[in-house]
């Protein structure tokens, strides 16, 4: 099944995440069919979310991809309509 999830990056103690669709079997840093976004927990709370794309977002969503309940609540958090 498709799944729109965050994967890890950045470095120790300064965590910055990916928005990935991906296949919910591989592992969470594991290999993704497309990257969707950004998220940076370290800035303020209205600017931590960049390039973010909704429309790619949707389209995996209508091809059958589900949204992990992280992603969906921060999008929300944010103001992004899905």
């Amino acid at each position: 099944m498709l799944t729109i999830r965050m994967s890890k990056n950045g470095r120790k103690k300064a965590p910055l995440f990916t928005i990935v669709a991906t296949d919910s079997r591989k592992a969470r840093e594991g290999l993704y069919i497309e990257k969707l976004g950004f998220y940076n927990p370290a800035l303020e709370a209205g600017k931590n979310l960049t390039q973010v794309k909704t429309d790619k977002i949707k389209a995996w969503m209508e091809k059958g991809a589900q949204v992990s309940d992280t992603v969906k609540n921060l999008l929300k958090a944010n103001n992004v309509q899905i």
